[in-house]
């Protein structure tokens, strides 16, 4: 059982890479493109949110095919920190309290990417920058 598990978890990486990409990818959407329609949607792209929103539509489609995924996930690891930090934290200390769970967790999920890689799934695997 634990070598079937060691043997796929390059292969989990991957899916974890990927589902974070597409679950920040509509974030992206949304502000930028406008779709899906929220509140978040037809912010201008100068103001913070719109930057962020630029940030995940790039970041979340390059992150999605594993292009560049290192310094992408540090660059969406960072952009995270600053979301919960500036829109979060001042709420409450708790992040079940201020609603910051989601922006804590995809900092700590690209950060983990950011050492761990792509997995094999990816563009950069494909391109001899990773191994599998």
């Amino acid at each position: 059982m634990n070598a079937t598990l060691t043997r796929l978890a390059p292969h989990i990486l991957s899916l974890l890479r990927i589902a974070a990409a597409l679950l920040l990818l509509q974030h992206g959407t949304t502000k930028v493109l406008g779709f899906p329609v929220t509140q978040m949607s037809g912010i201008s792209l100068t103001a913070l949110p719109g930057i962020a929103g630029i940030i995940e539509l790039v970041g979340g489609a390059l992150l999605l095919i594993g292009l560049f995924s290192r310094p992408v996930a540090f660059i969406l690891s960072g952009m995270t920190a600053v979301a919960y930090f500036l829109v979060h934290a001042p709420q409450s200390f708790f992040p079940i309290l201020n609603g910051g769970e989601l922006a804590a967790l995809y900092c700590f999920v690209f950060f983990y990417l950011t050492f761990a890689g792509p997995g094999p799934w990816s563009v950069d695997a494909l391109r001899g920058g990773e191994r599998g």
